[in-house]
């Protein structure tokens, strides 16, 4: 299995508020050594590669993940937790899970 972790810069430059904060969780959580590899979607750079793999699996947020697995299409993840838990098969509360979906709001389009 291989994952891919697609997170955001603005056009200005400064990073994404929810993919640091995901990222954050992660590492606290020792998930980040799960990943492997990290890419960027650059809002200023429609050609970057995370830009590319967003146009390629449809996908209009970030922080996304991209799950291959040998013989099977590629799952794409959007919600942090329902990752967590069918991926890395983490522990995740229902209450950290409906703060995510009620907090969709701070999800960063591409």
């Amino acid at each position: 299995m291989k994952i891919t972790m697609v997170k955001k810069i603005f056009a200005d430059g400064s990073p994404c508020k929810k993919c640091g904060e995901i990222e954050e969780k992660m590492r606290a959580a020792g998930q980040l050594e799960r990943i492997d590899r990290t890419v960027v979607a650059d809002e200023s750079n429609e050609q970057s590669e995370g830009m590319l793999l967003a146009t390629e699996h449809a996908v209009d947020r970030a922080p996304f993940f991209i799950v291959e697995r040998d013989g099977e299409s590629a799952q794409i993840y959007t919600v942090y937790f329902k990752f967590v838990k069918e991926v890395l098969d983490a522990e995740t509360s229902e209450e950290e899970e409906i703060a995510e979906i009620m907090n969709d709001v701070d999800l960063d389009f591409l």
